[in-house]
């Protein structure tokens, strides 16, 4: 899903080389990193975790988003399983905020299995706006469904209003951008359940955002992104990340969560696809789940070994 750092979109002939809101350009053919990192983090939550999860819920309760929508576990395959990913590029044309209008890009293909959908419009604090028909495409033809949410730099106007409203200390710069981070986090949730959309696990996309640029300061970049793991586990759900090696490095350096990734090839193939399940290309620590390439103006997806056999890990069956 490196999903919003394609360049600028102009018409169709362009979008089609660009990942559909999720894909990266990253070349297939770098140099993988090699082993896994131990954890680290750069902030620390202060405030108690059962306290700080209850905060949450009474924020999405605020928004008549309190209830985690009921699961229906997606059975386990065996073999390799394909799918899609999709977001605001798949919405109609002409939707959305002016730095990311919708481009009418093509639907998943008639062989996917599931759908990771995208919660933004590009940047933390927009929402997909036909995330709704979207959900409701899936539920039409009885996919396997999961989320997914970019992660990104908030303006000064957010960091103000967000500061002190999260589990982090607020009074430190650290701080602040993690509580906001976390309020992010929170804010795509709420668009995740007014759309309908069900999901054990949000995958937070990790990568260059065009126009909504990261700061030059990997710190304060990661302390953004370490809030937002937060605030998505204390809504209740699993935490992946979607990146490549290069990409998260540039924006977080040397973070490493541990949590489970989604790993992007780029415009490519699905055999190199394959190759980034391999440990080699461990983007923050974490397992290999899914594997992304592009092609024919789609984002496709392959669950990576061992993952069919425990697909309600992962996805919501409709």
């Amino acid at each position: 899903m490196l999903r919003a750092v394609v360049a600028t979109l102009v018409g169709m002939a362009t979008a089609a080389s660009l990942l559909a809101g999720c894909s990266t350009s990253e070349d297939p053919g770098q140099k993988p990193v090699g082993e896994r990192p131990r954890p680290t983090s750069v902030v620390q939550p202060t405030q108690d975790p059962a306290a700080a999860r209850l905060a949450a819920l009474a924020r999405l309760a605020e928004q008549a988003a309190a209830d985690l929508p009921r699961l229906r576990a997606a059975r386990a395959r065996t073999g390799e399983v394909l799918g899609a990913d999709i977001s605001w590029p798949q919405c109609p044309r002409g939707l959305g905020i002016p730095e990311r209008r919708t481009l009418g890009l093509p639907m998943p293909l008639a062989s996917a299995e599931y759908v990771v959908l995208g919660l933004t419009n590009g940047p933390g604090f927009t929402a997909n706006p036909c995330l709704a028909d979207q959900v409701r495409w899936v539920r039409e033809r009885r996919l396997m469904a999961a989320a997914y949410a970019v992660a990104s730099y908030p303006d000064s106007d957010a960091v103000a209003e967000h500061a002190r409203s999260g589990p982090y200390d607020g009074t430190s710069r650290l701080g602040a951008l993690a509580n906001t981070g976390y309020q992010q986090a929170l804010a795509n949730v709420v668009t995740m359940r007014r759309a309908g959309l069900a999901s054990p696990v949000v995958w937070v996309d990790v990568e260059p955002v065009r126009d909504f640029e990261w700061s030059g300061e990997q710190k304060a970049n990661a302390a953004v992104v370490e809030g937002a793991v937060l605030g998505y586990q204390d809504a209740g759900y699993r935490v992946g990340v979607y990146s490549t090696p290069a990409l998260w490095a540039g924006v977080v350096g040397g973070l490493a969560l541990g949590l489970p990734e989604w790993r992007a090839a780029g415009q490519t193939s699905r055999a190199e696809a394959r190759e980034r399940c391999g440990a080699d290309w461990s983007v923050q620590g974490g397992a290999a789940v899914l594997a992304q390439w592009v092609e024919d103006s789609r984002d496709l997806d392959i669950t990576c070994p061992g993952v069919s056999a425990r697909l309600g890990r992962w996805f919501q069956q409709y």
